[in-house]
């Protein structure tokens, strides 16, 4: 049910043109192969033995348009509970919302509400290539070719969300959309292919946030554009919080810049037209736990008594989505 193949075969056609492409062509299938090692990851055999039991149904409709990722088609109704079980075995699905059929996936994350927030912001993703960095299950991939992408690379190293991915893609069956399971860190150094690239919940988790934002930047073209979410804190150009230990029970949470702070890091980063596009307070109405998540999630991460403090005392979390386009 894995099969990158039918991906393989259209990103050839870039490796005709493009040497960083074709360059990548070569190292892709063993990245892969190292990627979905069951040795290292004892959980896979039961995510694939998911996959191997989704039913064949008939598709007559996908929507990748709307706040869930829709699958429509034909599903005997008896069957309901059974197939939502078998999803179930996939959990925690963290990203989303999807309908597969009459089986609704409520994730962890609304994550159609940071898509609504920033694809009004960005630049018109029709014809574009797209590279979706810590994309978890392929949500916000889906939302991207819905929006006219002609190309959508999503890259997590987590197993779980790859085998989430290609449960959609069993029945949307689209060559042009792919999650790999890799870090950025894998990709070829100075690519310099793509039209678009996703940061989206990563920079704070990297010890070195200069060094992704400048991985960040060789992935784009020329002219190419980043959008970077990320959370913030309030303060002045020279603000940035350090967590001494964990931040929203999260380990690993490095650098959390003020927006003045994170944009002067884009500039010394060879970034252009830098944007503030939007500055939202997560709530535990976008990230929460539900039966398809059923571990803890932001509700515990805050202070019972003041949900604007993490339950360490720091500011709530805050994240802020930029623009910007590579400037060299």
């Amino acid at each position: 049910m894995i099969d990158y193949q039918p991906f393989l075969s259209v990103l050839q056609q870039y490796g005709a043109e493009h040497q960083g492409i074709a360059r990548w062509q070569q190292a892709l299938p063993q990245q892969i192969d190292e990627g979905l090692d069951e040795s290292r990851y004892g959980d896979l055999p039961r995510w694939r033995a998911v996959l191997q039991q989704l039913p064949p149904w008939p598709v007559t409709a996908v929507d990748l348009n709307s706040a869930a990722v829709t699958i429509s088609g034909q599903q005997p109704e008896t069957q309901l509970a059974n197939f939502r079980e078998l999803l179930k075995g996939l959990h925690p699905w963290r990203k989303g919302p999807f309908q597969f059929f009459e089986a609704k996936i409520d994730t962890e994350w609304r994550s159609d509400w940071k898509w609504d927030r920033l694809r009004e912001q960005i630049s018109p993703l029709s014809g574009r290539t797209v590279l979706d960095i810590g994309c978890g299950s392929g949500y916000h991939c889906w939302r991207m070719r819905g929006a006219g992408a002609e190309l959508v690379v999503g890259i997590d190293p987590t197993p779980l969300f790859v085998c989430q991915f290609f449960a959609a893609q069993y029945y949307i069956n689209d060559p042009r959309v792919t999650v790999l399971p890799l870090g950025i860190e894998q990709l070829p150094d100075k690519l310099h292919f793509f039209d678009t690239v996703f940061s989206m919940g990563v920079l704070y988790h990297r010890r070195s946030p200069f060094d992704h934002l400048i991985e960040l930047r060789e992935t784009l073209r020329p002219g190419g554009e980043l959008v970077l979410e990320t959370l913030v804190v309030d303060g002045d150009n020279t603000t940035v919080l350090v967590p001494e230990g964990r931040y929203a029970k999260m380990g690993n949470v490095w650098f959390l810049p003020s927006c003045k702070m994170l944009s002067s890091w884009l500039k010394k980063a060879g970034f252009a037209d830098i944007k503030l596009v939007d500055l939202t307070t997560t709530t535990t109405a976008e990230q929460r736990s539900t039966e398809w998540m059923t571990f803890h999630s932001l509700q515990q991460f805050l202070d019972p008594a003041d949900h604007s403090k993490t339950i360490e005392g720091y500011s709530a979390p805050q994240r802020a989505v930029f623009t910007a386009t590579r400037a060299r």
